[in-house]
């Protein structure tokens, strides 16, 4: 497989660029052009000239690919089944109904709603068409900044704790913080707990940050104190609050670069990271072990196996596109603004 891999890039030559996410198996990770988080893949999709783009990630992370392409460009995702759990807990119809209770409510004057990238094209355009933008972990401080600067109220989806997390981090407390459920009648909150409200965040979370628990970070305190625990704004702000760190994956892989040898590090994100950042250290005399030995890989990221990677070079040979991505242009409008502004946010 590795060899026909190989060969059908080594033809396609630049008429293809291989994107390739952290949480990917190593097995593809290894013949991508660029590695990195939603961030910097996005950047890479927007500046880019190749005449397609294999996004090895999930099916949001292609969307915005395909949003930020050139019109000559094509996006292709490997495996369709690869999709995102949390992406999948803010479906538009319900965002939209969410945002019809607060124009009822008379609060969408004051609010700005931004979005997580792990969100669909729609939801990015639906926050684009009302002034909002697109962030990533990388660069949610910097977003809610912006926001702030322009409505005294944020709509955050759909990850409530990268949300949580990050206003906390900005002085906000936890009482001006509430979780809307879009299941329930009015999202579950009071007119007068919305109107008090800084930041509205939207019940979604990560089904692999989740998992990790304060009592994890307790463990490692117990059994190495000499050990840093630094985890990802996606896990609880109970586990963020017991870390010594919280970054995004780039900046968990920057914080480990730059420790000195003989530095240990237990580190919260998906496991696929973790293995590879433990091997990648080790010669250098760095310790680097999960938080939780029993956490579960992202498992729509490793639908992406080089049986379906070959599978779509392949067909690129024959001259087939296979597993398209296209989003719909009236979307694409609305989306790419949100995204342009992403982009112009500090990281």
């Amino acid at each position: 497989m590795d060899a026909r891999i190989a060969a059908a890039r080594a033809t396609l030559g630049t008429d293809v660029v291989l994107l390739g996410h952290h949480y990917q198996r190593d097995e593809v990770i290894r013949f991508a052009d660029y590695t990195g988080d939603s961030y910097k893949l996005s950047k890479v999709a927007s500046q880019t000239d190749a005449k397609y783009m294999l996004f090895c990630g999930v099916h949001f992370m292609a969307e915005t690919a395909d949003v930020l392409a050139k019109p000559f460009q094509q996006v292709i995702l490997p495996d369709l089944n690869a999709g995102c759990s949390m992406a999948d807990m803010a479906e538009i119809g319900q965002v939209e109904d969410c945002w019809d209770s607060l124009e009822r409510a008379g609060l969408t004057e004051d609010i700005l709603p931004l979005t997580y990238m792990n969100s669909a094209a729609a939801i990015k355009a639906f926050c684009g068409e009302r002034g909002g933008l697109v962030c990533t972990s990388s660069n949610a401080h910097g977003a809610f900044e912006w926001a702030f600067a322009r409505k005294p109220k944020i709509l955050f989806l759909p990850d409530q704790h990268l949300g949580r997390n990050t206003a906390f981090a900005m002085g906000i407390p936890l009482s001006e913080m509430v979780v809307w459920d879009p299941y329930q009648i009015n999202g579950g909150l009071s007119p007068d707990r919305l109107k008090a409200a800084k930041v509205i965040l939207w019940k979604g979370h990560c089904s692999v940050h989740q998992r990790f628990l304060p009592e994890h970070v307790d463990r490692i305190r117990a059994t190495d104190p000499g050990m840093q625990v630094i985890v990802h704004p996606e896990c609880r702000w109970e586990v963020c609050q017991k870390a010594d760190a919280i970054g995004s994956t780039e900046r968990i892989i920057e914080v480990i670069e730059k420790a000195p040898e003989g530095a240990s590090f237990a580190v919260g994100t998906e496991i696929h990271l973790v293995n590879r950042l433990a091997k990648r250290f080790a010669p250098l005399g760095k310790k680097v072990i999960t938080l939780d030995d029993s956490g579960c890989l992202c498992t729509t990221m490793y639908r992406i196996s080089p049986q379906h990677l070959a599978w779509s070079l392949e067909n690129l040979l024959q001259g087939t596109v296979v597993n398209r991505i296209k989003v719909d242009d009236d979307v694409k409008h609305w989306a790419k603004v949100a995204l342009d502004r992403m982009l112009e946010v500090k990281a």
